[in-house]
């Protein structure tokens, strides 16, 4: 039996850094953010939608989506945000659930979906078990802030646009606490699918 992995976090938690232990591991990662991209790219359904609802201006000289003119558009105005979500979550959605399936056919033990927004757009049913990496918040801020050398008030900003790591954590199946050294951070995980390994789903 395969079992399906749900990793989420917040902003600069530090979930990349475990999704490549996951790899490291030799196990199958499905990148919601690598796939968001792709689902835009020329060729794509979404592409044609995107042309055809915010029309030739969101598009570079090469014909590929300019991203941070498409960027300023929708953080500008909420309406035509939920247009672009309309747009493209469903598609993504539907590589991801493709990409997981492929590895259960495959009869692999773990298959992982990354999804930054897992908790946010209700995606928890797509997974068996989920893993919220987190950070308190203090640190969360520190690092942001150092990372994209925002201020305190931008950081918080983007910060508060997600659910809060503590709101997550209450959810969780299991929570890794990155907040110490990345040799701790992957005995945790580990120690997880040890744990998970062992145990039938």
């Amino acid at each position: 039996m395969t079992l399906v992995i749900g990793l989420t976090g917040g902003i600069a938690s530090g979930k990349s850094t475990v999704a490549q232990m996951f790899q490291q591991c030799g196990i199958t990662v499905v990148d919601a953010d690598v796939i968001a991209k792709e689902a835009v790219e020329q060729g794509m359904p979404a592409y044609q939608k995107i042309a055809e609802t915010f029309g030739q201006g969101v598009l570079l000289e090469t014909g590929d989506i300019d991203r941070r003119k498409l960027g300023e558009i929708v953080f500008a105005n909420e309406e035509k945000r939920l247009q672009l979500n309309a747009i493209v979550h469903p598609e993504v959605r539907k590589m991801m659930i493709k990409q997981r399936d492929e590895a259960i056919r495959a009869g692999e033990r773990f298959v992982v979906l990354d999804i930054p927004l897992l908790y946010e757009s209700g995606l928890e049913h797509l997974t068996d078990k989920v893993i919220v990496v987190w950070v308190p918040l203090e640190l969360q801020l520190e690092r942001l802030m150092k990372r994209n050398q925002l201020n305190e008030d931008e950081a918080l900003n983007r910060i508060h646009t997600q659910h809060s790591l503590d709101e997550k954590k209450k959810r969780a199946d299991a929570v890794i606490d990155n907040s110490g050294s990345l040799k701790d951070t992957e005995a945790q995980l580990h120690q997880l699918l040890d744990t998970w390994s062992n145990t039938e789903k």
